[in-house]
């Protein structure tokens, strides 16, 4: 942060000077969280088919009963497909929301042989727009997973509003008319989400290559590297670990007990100048700030650091970018000799870091820190 007349200088930066900065960043990733070594590669369609037939197959076959719905019998088979393709493709609920508000919209979660011009199926995709050939579109499943792939190239689609969202991907002549279907949508994903959670949550993710993603050692060769740049994570909710995240463990006993302690203050809020003594508290000042992140980190595993960005890049030893191990302190913002913020490495192209005032203790990726890191420290 910027030196301040005041007692505490050196922390982190305060809100108005890093408000502005794209700290996540992320933006359009594949779909799949498995390891890729083409960032802008999709989904194999066959793959996601393959898990989402998994799903419903291993789900709870309990009824679903929510007012709202018309035709049910119809309705609620296609929203647990929207959903389960959700799953599959490692969308949040939130996305699974304006998936299933989308659906009602534009087709009454039918699967239409009809629309407007050439629009077909549940999302009324048209052939003649590329979503597909007219029997792709009236697959529910082809036709969810291309309504996700859009959804994920919206650079921070879960800050908007479902409407926002969903108009971002439909390109609408009506655009607010999705928001009069959130309320129902959520309703179903609800009453939907426990029937998955069994199958959804024992699948693999599938991977671009078209086979099953067996979740690989992160620092198997070939696989999630250490030092991988994120961004088949794709975009990361604030506060939220991709359930593909594993503390690596080939990694020094200390580091994975640092990393560990760090994740466990993810979601809690950001606090210039707060000690991290006691994150989930309710004294302000027992929350995080970016240096006391990694100053409480490292204390958990029984090394110490300094206090301050400003010293925290003394600590250890210096470490190319380019040969990052879980653990590194990473610097941005301000300049190399005096850096402003600090983040975590954990590995798998990830950091963990808490980021300004406003924010919460959040996971992002190396890709989007890359080109601002100032300086990298090994401190194990």
């Amino acid at each position: 942060m910027k030196k301040t007349t005041g007692a505490l200088v050196g922390l982190c930066a305060t809100g108005p000077l890093l408000l502005a900065l794209p700290i996540l960043g992320i933006g359009a990733g594949t779909a799949s969280a498995s390891c890729s070594t083409d960032g802008a590669q999709g989904v194999d369609a066959s793959a996601v088919a393959k898990q989402v037939k998994a799903i419903l197959d291993g789900g709870d076959k309990g009824s679903v009963s929510v007012p709202g719905l018309d035709a049910p019998a119809d309705q609620v088979p296609n929203a647990k497909t929207i959903q389960a393709t959700g799953i599959a493709m490692n969308i949040p609920a939130r996305g699974q929301v304006v998936a299933l508000a989308t659906a009602l919209q534009e087709s009454g979660l039918r699967n239409l042989t009809y629309g407007d011009r050439d629009s077909l199926g549940l999302f009324q995709q048209r052939p003649s727009m590329g979503w597909g050939t007219a029997s792709q579109i009236l697959d529910p499943v082809h036709a969810s997973t291309k309504f996700y792939e859009g959804l994920k190239k919206v650079s921070g689609w879960q800050s908007l509003s479902v409407t926002q969202a969903a108009q971002a991907v439909q390109k609408s002549g009506f655009p607010e008319a999705y928001a009069k279907w959130e309320p129902l949508a959520t309703a179903l994903q609800k009453a939907i989400e426990p029937l998955l959670q069994t199958a959804g949550g024992a699948s693999p993710s599938p991977s671009p290559s078209g086979s099953a993603d067996t979740s690989p050692s992160p620092d198997s060769a070939g696989g999630c590297a250490a030092d991988g740049d994120g961004t088949d994570f794709g975009t990361i909710p604030a506060g939220a670990l991709p359930k593909e995240y594993k503390i690596p463990a080939s990694a020094p006993p200390k580091v994975q007990t640092a990393i560990r302690w760090a994740l466990g203050q993810l979601g809690t809020p950001y606090q210039w100048g707060g000690t991290c003594t006691d994150s989930h508290g309710k004294n302000p000042m027992g929350r995080c700030d970016c240096s006391s992140l990694m100053q409480g980190a490292y204390k958990a595993a029984g090394v110490t650091l300094t206090r301050t960005t400003y010293t925290q890049v003394k600590d250890g030893k210096a470490v190319s970018v380019d040969a990052l191990k879980p653990g590194d302190l990473l610097f941005t913002e301000g300049t190399a000799a005096v850096p402003e913020h600090v983040g975590m490495a954990i590995g798998q192209g990830l950091i963990v870091h808490a980021p300004h005032t406003g924010d919460v203790v959040r996971i992002t990726t190396v890709a989007s820190w890359k080109s601002r890191i100032l300086a990298a420290r090994r401190v194990v």
